[in-house]
Parts: structure tokens; C-alpha cells; sequence
């Protein structure tokens, strides 16, 4: 499945999307974003899918909207032309807001700015190559960032950075997102795919069913208090618990065998 600009391959269990516009540094169009959630939904939708992996061609992740676009259509994003959308309630309308069980792993090289980034920022993890950069520069064009920039980054680094990168629009490079905990690693440009496609088959080898509930507990954990996310956690492992792949993994290490995961 592939549509104009946004590529989308799946094999060996990992779905790879990829923002394909690189003459317009993969700035993304309302069909890109319309194409992108497509593909979100296909990912939470089939069982085949276990990781889906984002990431963007011609040296570059994302460098936000396409304001270019956004200007001949009057300036304003499509979402605020109706008054209804400030009291939309439906989480899944956006691929900021909705809820993906799946892990999503992003491969970043160069720009990841505005709209770029917060696809980054939606990711579970986040690895870029050292020519990476990160920014919110929505403030200098008059309005600020909508897709959970903000929100996400006070979840991840200290709040006076977050105030400074948000407030500034200034970008910061791949060694002070390394070392502030926004990407995991940071490797050269011709690593950055290899290393994002052999992290994504790891995960997608482990157990599918106890991959998604580890993820919603570790997410969890940010809005919940220790005793409630270990009382979640304590019910979300009964119910792996029960599972074939959880009597698989201890069967097949008796036997001195790898094991193999179904999802269910």
C-alpha cells in the first residue's frame, strides 16, 4: 500500500512508513496526513503487524506542514475551520491523539521539525542519525505547536527546556537529544536504518500480546501513581498469564529451543 509522497511496506511482521517528499524536505501535505493515518489504522488494524517502524527518504525525517499549502488555502489548518473541532472529543480523529498499542519506532535523519516531530514525539522510540536535528518553530509563524509537541516533551525532558525550545522555536542538534533523553541512540546516517530495522525484528520476534500490555503499563505509569500503575501492571500480568506464548517462552527454554510467539 503506498499513496503520493507516503510510501507503506510490511514484511517480517514490521510496517514501515515512509514520508516521501524529499524536494519539499517531506513537509507534510493534508493527503500525507490523511495518507498517514491510513496507515496508522492499518497498523493497530492487522494482526500481522507487530512494530511499525516511521521514517523519512532523502536524508530527511520531516520539516513539519506544508505551510506553503496551508497559505493558499488562507492560512488556517483544516481542523480549525470548524468551530465544532475545539470540543471534538474523538481521540482517534488525529494521529496525535490516537491510541496506538503497537510499538512505533522512529528513524530520524536530518530535519525533524514542527509536525516532524511530533510524529517523532509519538513514537515509543527514537533513534537518529548525528546530522538530526529537533524543533518547534510553530511560535514564529504566529501560532503553536497542536499535534502533543508540548504535552509530549514535558513528559520527557526538564521543564525549562521544553519552555525554551517551545517558547524560542530554536532547534537542537543530535548530541543534546542524546543526551537529554530524547532519542535513545544516535548513530551515523548510513547506520540509522539498519539499526531502526534490527531493533523493530527484536521486538517483533518477542510475544506480540505481551509486548502491547508492557507498553500500556510503562505508558501508564506517567499519568498513574506507583500503587495504582502496580496494580495495573498486576492485572495486565495475570492476563498474559494466561496466554499460549506465556507457557511457550519458559517451554521453549527448558527445551534449549527458540520460541515461537503466535499472539495468543
Amino acid at each position: 500500500m503506498s499513496a503520493e509522497h507516503l510510501l507503506f511496506e510490511v514484511s517480517d511482521r514490521i510496517a514501515t512508513i515512509t514520508l516521501s517528499r524529499p524536494d519539499q524536505k517531506n513537509a507534510m501535505s493534508q493527503s500525507m496526513t490523511e495518507a498517514l493515518m491510513g496507515c496508522i489504522r492499518e497498523i493497530r488494524a492487522n494482526d500481522e503487524i507487530r512494530v511499525g517502524l516511521i521514517t523519512g527518504a532523502g536524508g530527511v525525517f520531516c520539516a513539519g506542514a506544508d505551510l506553503k499549502e496551508r497559505a493558499a488555502g488562507g492560512g488556517g489548518r483544516a481542523q480549525d475551520r470548524s468551530a465544532a473541532t475545539a470540543v471534538d472529543a474523538d481521540l482517534s480523529a488525529q494521529w496525535w491523539s490516537m491510541r496506538i498499542e503497537k510499538p512505533l519506532i522512529a528513524a530520524i535523519d536530518g530535519y525533524a521539525l514542527a509536525a516532524g516531530f511530533e510524529i517523532a514525539l509519538a513514537c515509543d522510540i527514537r533513534i537518529c542519525s548525528t546530522n538530526a536535528q529537533f524543533g518547534l518553530p510553530e511560535i514564529t509563524r504566529g501560532f503553536f505547536p497542536g499535534g502533543g509537541g508540548p504535552q509530549r516533551l514535558a513528559r520527557f525532558i526538564p521543564q525549562s527546556m521544553v519552555m525554551e525550545m517551545v517558547l524560542t522555536g530554536d532547534r537542537i542538534d543530535a548530541e543534546r537529544a542524546l543526551a537529554c533523553g530524547l532519542v535513545s541512540r544516535m548513530v551515523a546516517p548510513e547506520e540509522l536504518q539498519p539499526t531502526a530495522r534490527q531493533m523493530a525484528e527484536r521486538i517483533a520476534g518477542h510475544a506480540p500480546l505481551a509486548v502491547r500490555a508492557a507498553k500500556e503499563v510503562t505508558q501508564a505509569a506517567l499519568d498513574m501513581t506507583f500503587e495504582q500503575s502496580m496494580r495495573l501492571s498486576g492485572s495486565l500480568r495475570w492476563i498474559i498469564g494466561q496466554t499460549d506464548d506465556a507457557k511457550e517462552g519458559p517451554q521453549a527454554f527448558a527445551e534449549k529451543r527458540d520460541p515461537v510467539f503466535k499472539g495468543k
